[in-house]
């Protein structure tokens, strides 16, 4: 059976590299949650920070935590606060992304799909501007990391109830500014553990 990371950090305390174990196990997902936030270009620096600034911090590591995770998206939520003075270069990665979808068959015979895929893309990334930071935060951790409400809630420091508001608010933002169609990002978000 491996070693739980609370083990594993409390072995780094002595044993430096033990941590290696840390980064092997949660750097994609932490990662992940950059790219979503901050887009490809700040995503390795942020990531980066993370595990530094938890080595660093390691001993104050509650150790009656079996996962690291909560821990590190906290530390990965305040470093994307911090990056994104403005939202700007977050949507404009959602933007760069836009309509790239797999599609089977000839490029040209299927342009209609991939036209589609722009628009439904732009409309997502309109939604979004709509969300405050907060409530986008709850989102992001609920749709893209797949936590659940309660994990979301834990990861921001805050009660569960606010999370599920933020959540429940953000939602009917988009419902709204897309004429009540679902989105990708909703239908991630119906699914709660």
């Amino acid at each position: 059976m491996s070693a739980t990371d609370a083990e594993i950090i409390a072995a780094s305390i002595d044993v430096p590299v033990r941590f290696a174990t840390i980064f092997d196990r949660h750097s994609d997902a932490i990662r992940r949650f950059a790219v979503a936030r901050v887009g490809f270009g700040a995503a390795d620096d942020v990531s980066a920070e993370v595990f530094r600034i938890a080595f660093e911090r390691r001993d104050s590591f509650d150790l009656g935590t079996r996962d690291a995770l909560p821990w590190l998206y906290g530390i990965a939520a305040n470093l994307v606060r911090r990056e994104l003075r403005g939202r700007a270069r977050g949507y404009a990665a959602l933007e760069r992304l836009g309509g790239r979808r797999d599609l089977p068959g000839e490029p040209l015979l299927d342009i209609a799909s991939q036209i589609d895929a722009r628009a439904d893309l732009l409309a997502l990334r309109d939604a979004l501007l709509t969300l405050s930071a907060d409530e986008l935060d709850v989102l992001l951790l609920v749709a893209w990391e797949q936590l659940s409400p309660t994990a979301a809630a834990a990861v921001l420091g805050i009660p569960p109830e606010t999370a599920r508001t933020r959540l429940h608010r953000a939602r009917q933002r988009i419902r709204n500014h897309t004429g009540d169609q679902p989105t990708d990002v909703e239908v991630a978000t119906d699914v709660t553990r």
